[in-house]
């Protein structure tokens, strides 16, 4: 029973973690980029939720809303004001604005939204589920719940719709994706605005679970090994590496903890990412690079 009590709570945490890798492959997949200050996105986004709800007195869904609008504008301003005059620069140039941008994020939203509660609360019944002898949280399920339909819709929107297939052709290959007549410029804003509503829908949903504030920052850490193992250009491996990081930590924490001391479960993605670069360096159902010499 214990086992299968770490388990379920693994697969809700999964359930999160997959729709904020989603806000890296969205990225990547559109621009060949990786986006290390991802955790002060959630971050920021978590906080301007809670001050639409505490500070301005609005809503949920108002809060969201507006917190999505400004996540919105900061993607399409970093897109056009910082990455468009990289264009062509090597790729470290672009990590290390990423992770400028993570330090800029933290100490802003540190003063500006610092004495602000984080806490967020979904308009649902308190009480938790009870099923089989085991008791799980009802914001979890919610939480989870809300994260796979979130999951679906992206998937969804890139696999069917014609933006989300000028994506996946911007993927493959900028150059053909501009000779067929893809606005490159417009869809690259638009894949940042996206990153910019997935963090808004992850760090509500982290903060109903988890609590907010800086530590939404190694949230972002942590799903970034869930991302390599599935696939860094795979929205079905990104879900299942998810799902695999929440079980292998939650297991973690059950059984490894106690012998090796509390902590372990925080590096057991890594020693997870680890395995997986030795063995399949690509992911699990990402795409090896594959050149003609």
């Amino acid at each position: 029973m214990f086992f299968l009590a770490l388990l379920v709570d693994g697969a809700l945490a999964g359930a999160i973690y997959a729709l904020i890798g989603l806000a890296f492959v969205v990225v990547y997949k559109a621009s060949r980029m990786i986006n290390f200050a991802l955790g002060e996105w959630i971050m920021l986004a978590g906080a301007l939720v809670a001050a639409g709800v505490h500070a301005l007195g609005l809503g949920l869904g108002a809060a969201l809303a507006g917190a999505a609008l400004g996540m919105i504008a900061l993607g399409i301003a970093f897109n056009r004001v910082v990455l468009r005059p990289l264009v062509g620069r090597p790729l470290i140039a672009l990590i290390m604005v990423t992770l400028g941008l993570g330090a800029v994020l933290r100490g802003a939203t540190t003063l500006a939204l610092g004495g602000i509660p984080r806490r967020i609360a979904l308009p649902i019944s308190p009480e938790p589920i009870a099923a089989h002898g085991f008791v799980v949280p009802t914001e979890k399920v919610a939480a989870a719940a809300i994260a796979a339909l979130a999951v679906v819709f992206v998937a969804a929107f890139f696999h069917w719709s014609r933006t989300g297939i000028a994506l996946r052709a911007i993927a493959d290959d900028q150059q053909v994706a501009l000779a067929m007549g893809i606005d490159l410029s417009h869809h690259l804003a638009l894949t940042w605005a996206t990153a910019g509503v997935i963090a808004v829908v992850a760090g509500t949903l982290w903060t109903v679970v988890a609590g907010g504030g800086v530590g939404l920052v190694l949230v972002g850490l942590k799903v970034f090994p869930a991302v390599v193992i599935g696939g860094l250009d795979s929205i079905p491996g990104t879900i299942v590496g998810a799902v695999l990081v929440g079980v292998v930590e939650s297991l973690s924490a059950g059984y490894v903890d106690p012998w090796l001391g509390a902590g372990f479960s925080s590096i057991a993605p890594y020693v997870a990412l680890i395995t997986m670069l030795c063995l399949r360096p690509y992911g699990l159902f990402g795409r090896a690079e594959v050149a003609r010499v």
